[in-house]
C-alpha cells in the first residue's frame, strides 16, 4: 500500500512514517508550508505557526533522504490564511475562545493537504502523527483516544468525515510518546529528543488580531472593577493565572467582552455549569440524532471526559458540574469505551 505521511519535522510524524515503512508499505512523506515571512512577526517558541517553520521542514526533508523516502513540501499559506487566522480573528474579536486545530485538521491537515499531494504522488492512505486510534461502531468509523492517554489528540479531530476517515491511519494510536522517542532514537532520528509544540502561535495573538496593548476593565459579574488589563485577547474562559488581581480569594475569568475590551471574573464555584448549549455539527460513532445520547464530555484539550454527561436537542447535561465553559471551544463526546460519539462548538453557558 502506498501511504502519504504528512510530516512536521517533530519526532511523531519522524517515526509514523518509519513505522510504516517497516510494515512494508511504499511511503511518501509531505508538508504544508503555512508560514509566510513578512506578513506577521511571530517570536521564538515552538509552535505550529510561526517563522520556526523553516528548521522544521528542514528537519522533514532531512528524515526524508535519511529514511530513502520522497518528500514534497506545498505552499498552503494563502489557504491557511483564510480558512485558520480568519477564523481565530472573528472568534476572538467577539471574546469567544476558538480552537485552531478544530479547524485545521478536517480543512487543511485532512482536506488540502492530501488533495493537493494526490496531484503529485498518486497513495492509498493518509497517514500523520497524531496519538489517536480509528475504530468502526456499527457500520460507522470515530476517531478514539490513544493508548497513551497523556498525549491523546483525538479531541482536535472531530470534525473529521467518514470520508476523511476512510483513508487515514494512526501509526501511534497504540504507542506511548515514550515508546516511540525510543524508537526514533534507535533508529538514530535527530528529532529523538525535540520537544512537543505547545502552541497556535509563536508570538503574541494580538498580533493576528491586528491590536496593541490597550488597557481595560477587569470587572465582577455585578459590574465591580477589580483592576485592569492589557488587551481581552490574553484571557480565555477558566483561566487563573495573569490577572494580577490580588485580595486572597483566587478569581477565575467567567466571560470575554471583546467588544468592551473587558473581562469578567468570578469565583470557581461561578465557573462551574450543570448545563451548555452546543450544535453537535459532526457525527462519528452516533449516527446524528436530535434524541437523548449518553456518553463523558470534553470542552477542552487537556484532562479527561467528564460524565457521567447527556446530550439531547443541543443542550449538553453534566449533573456533577463542569468547568470552564468557554463559548467558542470544542464539545466533545465520548462513549465509555473511548470512541468519540459527536462533536460541536460550544454556544453558551446556560
Amino acid at each position: 500500500m502506498k501511504i502519504a505521511v504528512g510530516l512536521s519535522g517533530g519526532v511523531d510524524s519522524a517515526v509514523a512514517a518509519l513505522l510504516l515503512m517497516k510494515a512494508g508499505h511504499d511511503v511518501v512523506g509531505v508538508t504544508m508550508k503555512l508560514w509566510q515571512d513578512g506578513r506577521y512577526k511571530g517570536g521564538c517558541s515552538d509552535a505550529c505557526f510561526g517563522p520556526g517553520e523553516a528548521e522544521d521542514i528542514a528537519a522533514a526533508a532531512d528524515l526524508a533522504r535519511k529514511i530513502g523516502i520522497d518528500y514534497q513540501v506545498f505552499d498552503c499559506a494563502a489557504d491557511y490564511e483564510r480558512i485558520v487566522i480568519d477564523y481565530f480573528r472573528r472568534e476572538k474579536s467577539a471574546g469567544r475562545t476558538p480552537n485552531p486545530c478544530v479547524v485545521c485538521n478536517p480543512r487543511m491537515k485532512f482536506g488540502i493537504l492530501p488533495e493537493i499531494a494526490a496531484r503529485r504522488f498518486a497513495f492509498d492512505r493518509f497517514a500523520t502523527g497524531h496519538y489517536a486510534r480509528i475504530v468502526r461502531r456499527g457500520g460507522r468509523l470515530a476517531v478514539a483516544r490513544a493508548d497513551d492517554a497523556s498525549k491523546d489528540q483525538s479531541y482536535f479531530l472531530w470534525g473529521l468525515s467518514q470520508e476523511q476517515l476512510e483513508r487515514t491511519i494512526f501509526p501511534l494510536g497504540e504507542k506511548t510518546k515514550l515508546q516511540v522517542r525510543r524508537i526514533a532514537a534507535e533508529a538514530g532520528l535527530p528529532m529523538a529528543g525535540k520537544p512537543d509544540s505547545q502552541d497556535f502561535y509563536s508570538g503574541d495573538c494580538g498580533e493576528l488580531l491586528g491590536e496593541s496593548d490597550r488597557e481595560g476593565e477587569i470587572v465582577t459579574a455585578d459590574g465591580k472593577v477589580l483592576g485592569t488589563h492589557r488587551g481581552y485577547w490574553r484571557y480565555t474562559v477558566g483561566q487563573r493565572k495573569g490577572l494580577g488581581i490580588g485580595g486572597g480569594t483566587p478569581f477565575y475569568v467567567l466571560g470575554v467582552d471583546g467588544k468592551a475590551n473587558r473581562v469578567v471574573v468570578g469565583t470557581r464555584e461561578e465557573a462551574v455549569r450543570t448545563q451548555f448549549l452546543m450544535t453537535p455539527s459532526n457525527w462519528m460513532a452516533c449516527a446524528p440524532t436530535d434524541g437523548r445520547i449518553d456518553g463523558f464530555v470534553k470542552i477542552r484539550s487537556t484532562g479527561s471526559p467528564v460524565g457521567p454527561a447527556s446530550l439531547e436537542n443541543g443542550t449538553v447535561s453534566v449533573p456533577g458540574g463542569i468547568f470552564g465553559v468557554a463559548p467558542g471551544q470544542s464539545a466533545v463526546m465520548y462513549s465509555a469505551d473511548g470512541a468519540i460519539l459527536c462533536g460541536g462548538v460550544i454556544q453558551g453557558r446556560d
